[in-house]
């Protein structure tokens, strides 16, 4: 692997591709107990600001964890194309009907009565720390690289991948 820091604009188009390809994550909270708590989420967006955007029940144990401790943990992983992506930031709960109308998916009528559900919240993630894994040449390509040098006996370079921090 190789290492290729990433900032500004180029930091969040890495985080939005990383993490839109991805779209689940594991949303992590009250990150100074051990062990934290954890839930899979359904990213709905990542903004052209870096910022990534979730639906989530205001009355969740996760919504409650945040309204102590906006600290967060989101680990994203596409296995499929060898991709992870992990993101420390600052969680906002937004319940006004204007952030609702424009975050709503209809895949969330499956967990509310619609988007007028007074249950309904949106949380913003601001990223303060990234970081990133990434094969650039796939897994399949990846595979091919480890598989060769378990069969000659020399050590992978690890030039397939790249991997670093992203800073917005």
């Amino acid at each position: 692997m190789s290492l290729e820091n990433l900032a500004k604009e180029e930091g969040v188009l890495k985080l939005k591709e990383l993490s839109e390809k991805a779209r689940i994550c594991m949303f992590c909270t009250q990150l100074d107990k051990q062990p934290f708590d954890t839930r899979p989420m359904s990213l709905q967006e990542t903004d052209s600001e870096g910022n990534l955007w979730f639906i989530s029940n205001s009355e969740s144990i996760k919504n409650q964890d945040i309204s102590v401790d906006h600290a967060v943990q989101l680990i994203f992983m596409n296995n499929s194309d060898s991709e992870y992506l992990s993101v420390y930031g600052k969680a906002h709960i937004y319940t006004d009907r204007k952030t609702i109308e424009d975050k709503w998916s209809f895949m969330a009528n499956a967990w509310f009565d619609g988007k007028d559900d007074p249950e309904v919240s949106i949380i913003r993630v601001s990223p303060e720390s990234c970081y990133y894994w990434d094969t650039k040449a796939g897994k399949l390509v990846s595979f091919l690289s480890f598989a060769a040098a378990i069969a000659t006996g020399k050590k992978s370079d690890g030039s397939d991948g790249v991997e670093g921090n992203i800073s917005i």
